[in-house]
C-alpha cells in the first residue's frame, strides 16, 4: 500500500480521522471538490459527496485506501452541525465497507455554487 495513516505520539487521537498520512507511491491524483446534485439535508450530502468521491477515486484505479488528505467545504458551518456530517462519513463508510480516516479538513464557508449544495469534499490521494 503506498499510504500509512499514523496518529504519532504528542499529538490527540481524533475518532474520524489519523493526523498523519505518509504516502510513498509515485502517482498523485487530485479529485475535484464532489458534491451531493440530488439535493437532501446537511448528512446525506454528505454521504453523497464522499460516495462520489469514492466513484472519481475509481476513475483513476483508488480507493479510500490510497487518500492522503480529505477537505470538506460546509456551508454556514456550526459546531453543531458536526453530528451530521459524522453521520454522513458512517453511512459512506458503512455502504463503501471502508474505514475514512485519512488526515482531513472542515472549513465553513459562506456559499457553494448553487444555494441547494451544503457541503463540498475534495481528496487527494497517492498510488504506487
Amino acid at each position: 500500500m503506498a499510504v500509512s495513516l499514523i496518529n504519532p505520539p504528542g499529538l490527540p487521537e481524533i475518532p474520524i480521522y489519523k493526523q498523519i498520512s505518509i504516502a510513498t507511491g509515485s502517482k498523485l491524483v487530485h479529485v475535484a471538490g464532489q458534491v451531493a446534485w440530488d439535493g437532501g439535508d446537511l448528512a446525506t450530502q454528505v454521504e453523497q459527496s464522499y460516495l462520489n468521491v469514492a466513484t472519481a477515486l475509481a476513475g483513476a484505479g483508488a480507493t479510500f485506501a490510497d487518500v492522503v488528505k480529505l477537505t470538506m467545504h460546509v456551508v454556514d458551518w456550526k459546531p453543531e452541525l458536526m453530528p451530521q456530517v459524522l453521520d454522513g462519513i458512517a453511512r459512506a463508510s458503512a455502504k463503501l465497507g471502508v474505514a475514512i480516516e485519512a488526515p482531513a479538513s472542515l472549513f465553513g464557508i459562506v456559499a457553494l455554487d448553487v444555494p441547494e449544495h451544503l457541503v463540498e469534499v475534495e481528496a487527494t490521494a497517492v498510488l504506487d
